[in-house]
């Protein structure tokens, strides 16, 4: 299979990157260390290449901090736009398949129809535009790789929305959550599984796929159902985005169709809550 090396290792997902790994016993994938990884370092970058020779990398490593990004829209494309525009030139000169992370942000989220691969892009803030920059730089290099994009990813590593309402819940007898955003929450093991399970396979099914888990829910339903599951007398007030307002604008709809990856690349989606029972047993043990 060749080696594999994840840049931004250190994130949510690379962390679940790192436990599944464990679980497969994969000996031969790289969890780079900040000195190896600077993605905006054309020089490190190319030593850490030369030193892998890598048949894969994963690219975790992004600007995500959504609202932040409508004041640093600068820092941000250097992260999401140009960090891949490095990574790709690395790929190609080393004939390495890239595995790209982006978002269900690159769209309006206006359409209320589940959302497929060619359905037209049209994001609505910084952070989207510049992850959408970065999806399009890939193919002016790479003929070889996986560009998969997902939404509202939580595990029990990182900062997410599971774990922030479980931190609120225990100091606050009601929380008020928006209930007219709908997407579908996705458990980052379960795509860290979907992204080790297609370079395992060795696919060459490239391009664009969507991963999320099944199913579809809002904020607010999101949010009862981490109650719910975890036994807190918590008590979820529905509001309208309107009456939360924050410096990014979200799209209202987001849910992804995942008829691409499960019909080229054999992929089994879990349904949300039941990844989210999963991810709320490991948390409480």
């Amino acid at each position: 299979m060749g080696n594999t090396i994840v840049f931004g290792a250190a994130g949510q997902l690379g962390q679940c990157l790192q436990a599944v790994a464990q679980e497969r016993n994969l000996t031969n994938i790289y969890f780079l260390p900040k000195a190896q990884a600077n993605v905006l370092n054309k020089a490190v970058l190319h030593e850490t290449f030369a030193q892998y020779r890598p048949a894969y990398c994963i690219n975790c490593a992004a600007y995500t901090a959504v609202d932040k990004a409508e004041d640093e829209p600068e820092i941000a494309y250097q992260l999401n736009r140009d960090a891949v525009e490095n990574l790709s030139q690395l790929c190609r000169e080393f004939n390495t398949t890239v595995v790209h992370v982006s978002t269900d942000f690159v769209f309006a989220g206006t359409s209320y129809v589940p959302l497929s691969e060619t359905d037209s892009t049209e994001p609505i803030n910084i952070y989207g535009q510049t992850k959408l920059a970065g999806e399009n730089v890939i193919p002016q290099y790479l003929t070889n790789y996986f560009i998969l994009r997902t939404s509202w990813l939580y595990s029990e590593f990182g900062n997410n929305f599971v774990k922030t309402m479980l931190r609120f819940g225990k100091e606050r007898p009601e929380l008020r959550i928006i209930w007219d955003q709908v997407g579908t929450p996705t458990y980052a093991m379960d795509l860290a599984a979907c992204i080790l399970t297609i370079i395992q396979r060795q696919s060459q099914h490239y391009g664009l796929y969507h991963y999320s888990n099944e199913g579809l829910t809002s904020w607010y339903d999101f949010a009862k159902s981490i109650f719910e599951l975890s036994q807190m007398p918590v008590t979820a007030i529905p509001v309208r985005t309107a009456e939360y307002v924050t410096k990014a604008v979200r799209p209202p709809y987001s849910v992804m169709d995942k008829a691409k990856i499960k019909n080229q690349l054999q992929i089994e989606i879990p349904y949300w809550r039941d990844s989210l029972a999963q991810c709320l047993r490991k948390l409480n043990n």
